[in-house]
């Protein structure tokens, strides 16, 4: 699957944003009473906007919390501490490609994704995906005129080039937790990635040509969850 048909797809999912209703209050057709029924609708409004808030705050963070709590990995500890950029509490609030920006694992990855036109972007704006982010030294095992042979062709043919496809094999279309990420996966690009282990025992991503294994697992970013893996997986076969 082309990079165009998560366009597509992200387009459609944006139609579907959650509202919230605000309940009006009837007006009393008694005037004598009127005076009455306006004091006691403005103090009974007070304590049921607090009541209703209070829990969806409370449920928000604790959902942010959780997802923290999941991450596993050896390298988690090289993250930033929390309150600085590309730290979790961080990460957790921006869309994908925003976050990898802050990460200072994931600085040589940034730079590939941004190397195809619109990429970024298009990553930012989907509603759920998965991805198994190479870290800078997997890029750094490349051949420099191999990598250089890549962003080359990604100027000239944007989605259409073999870094765009490659970029995508490592992207999954929905948004997967540390244990629903394990077993075979579907990519963006129609391949397949097969997922092993577990948090406890480590886990690993492979492409049947390469194997990497997962160095800090189950970031949760606003949009997407985070595997920083230790290579980039170049066997990319487009269906």
């Amino acid at each position: 699957m082309k990079l165009q048909t998560l366009r597509r797809g992200t387009a459609a999912a944006a139609i579907l944003t959650l509202s919230l209703g605000l309940a009006a209050c009837g007006e009393d057709d008694d005037s004598a009473s009127s005076d009455t029924t306006s004091d006691n609708t403005s103090e009974s409004a007070a304590p049921s906007d607090t009541g209703s808030s209070a829990p969806a705050e409370e449920e928000t963070s604790s959902a942010a919390a959780g997802d923290i709590d999941a991450v596993f990995g050896p390298a988690c500890d090289q993250l930033p501490a929390d309150g600085e950029p590309g730290s979790l509490t961080g990460m957790v609030v921006d869309p994908v490609a925003t976050a990898a920006g802050t990460n200072p694992l994931l600085t040589s990855l940034v730079g590939a994704v941004g190397a195809v036109d619109g990429l970024a972007g298009v990553l930012n704006d989907a509603p759920a995906i998965t991805v198994f982010a190479p870290y800078n030294d997997a890029f750094a095992e490349i051949p420099e005129a191999d990598l250089k042979a890549l962003t080359d062709g990604a100027a000239k043919d944007g989605v259409d080039s073999d870094l765009a496809t490659i970029l995508q094999h490592h992207v999954l279309p929905e948004r997967l937790d540390p244990e629903a990420v394990v077993g075979d996966q579907t990519t963006l690009i129609g391949d397949k990635l097969t997922v092993t282990g577990d948090a406890e025992s480590g886990m690993q991503v492979t492409d049947g040509k390469v194997t990497a294994d997962v160095l800090c697992g189950g970031i949760p970013t606003a949009n997407a969850t985070v595997y920083v893996i230790s290579k980039v997986m170049t066997n990319a076969k487009p269906a």
